[in-house]
């Protein structure tokens, strides 16, 4: 049975000066089942913070770089302290040399702002197994159009509603799949109020087509996607055009095929939309997911 593994940053913050050799390991290993995060870390009582989850795919974490990047990005938006991107990296990376091989795991990367009035952040590594998503990949998954009550000019007009951003505050992404659920499906595609497509509560949205892979413009005030990312990469290689543009729920519909993909559960084909069943490409899924699986960074 696997173990998870909880690693605690001691300075996830990047420092002024870093020492050539410093005396200071840079995490502490913690035993699961115990207390971790103090009562009162802002993390807790209000949700500031970010976080990153990363796929292992037997031992080999997918996209770190970009998953890294990523987090800064997020930090800045919230005004956090830069993170020490080779603490962090360094603390990851022991977690997964921590337990043994197994298929497909994941790692979660969490900040916050920590203790409110310390000015000191926080910063821990969950790594545990993956489920099981191969019913998703194959046969599909049912989606839901909500609209998220933001127009797609909210990055722009509204930077502090932080759209855009990975933060800890999922309560609204949790009752929008509780409502997916509700009207008999698996997940939900946020819609802006003027009418563009936008994401989905853990995922990115990509479309093909015609001979083209396109995904939501993330100007629009959604997550840059790697997984995303990853699959344009490989969609190039094949000799396909990729394009981040303005999409509706029209383009949806008339799509070859769509996707639902993130870091965990790679790429999901949509079989239906709001209760309407529409085909699946289960070859060129099965291709992408394949791609995505013998990535070596």
């Amino acid at each position: 049975m696997f173990e998870p593994a909880l690693l605690v940053l001691h300075s996830p913050a990047k420092p002024a000066a870093r020492a050539a050799d410093p005396v200071e390991p840079v995490f502490t290993q913690h035993d699961t089942a115990a207390p971790v995060a103090n009562a009162l870390d802002l993390g807790i009582t209000r949700g500031d913070g970010i976080f990153e989850t990363i796929t292992v795919i037997n031992g080999m974490p997918q996209a770190l770089d970009a998953h890294l990047k990523r987090f800064a990005r997020s930090a800045r938006m919230l005004e956090l302290p830069e993170p020490d991107a080779a603490a962090w990296k360094h603390t990851l990376l022991a977690a997964i040399d921590s337990r043994e091989l197994v298929p497909e795991a994941f790692v979660k990367l969490l900040y916050s702002r920590g203790i409110e009035g310390s000015g000191q952040p926080t910063g821990w590594v969950w790594l545990a197994e993956s489920g099981d998503f191969t019913k998703a990949r194959t046969e599909g998954i049912r989606v839901v159009l909500l609209d998220r009550g933001y127009a797609s000019t909210v990055e722009q007009t509204s930077p502090w509603l932080l759209q855009g951003a990975k933060t800890l505050s999922y309560a609204v992404n949790r009752a929008a799949l509780r409502e997916a659920e509700r009207r008999g499906a698996d997940d939900v595609i946020f819609v802006s109020s003027d009418g563009y497509l936008l994401e989905g509560p853990t995922s990115t949205v990509v479309l093909k087509l015609d001979d083209r892979f396109v995904t939501p413009r993330t100007t629009l005030g959604i997550l840059p996607g790697t997984t995303q990312e990853s699959i344009f990469e490989i969609a190039r290689v094949n000799g396909f055009e990729t394009a981040y543009e303005v999409l509706t729920p029209a383009d949806l519909r008339r799509a070859d095929a769509a996707w639902l993909v993130s870091s965990v559960r790679n790429a999901a084909p949509v079989n239906a939309v709001d209760g309407a069943p529409r085909a699946i490409d289960a070859e060129l899924t099965e291709a992408i997911n394949a791609g995505l699986a013998s990535r070596t960074v």
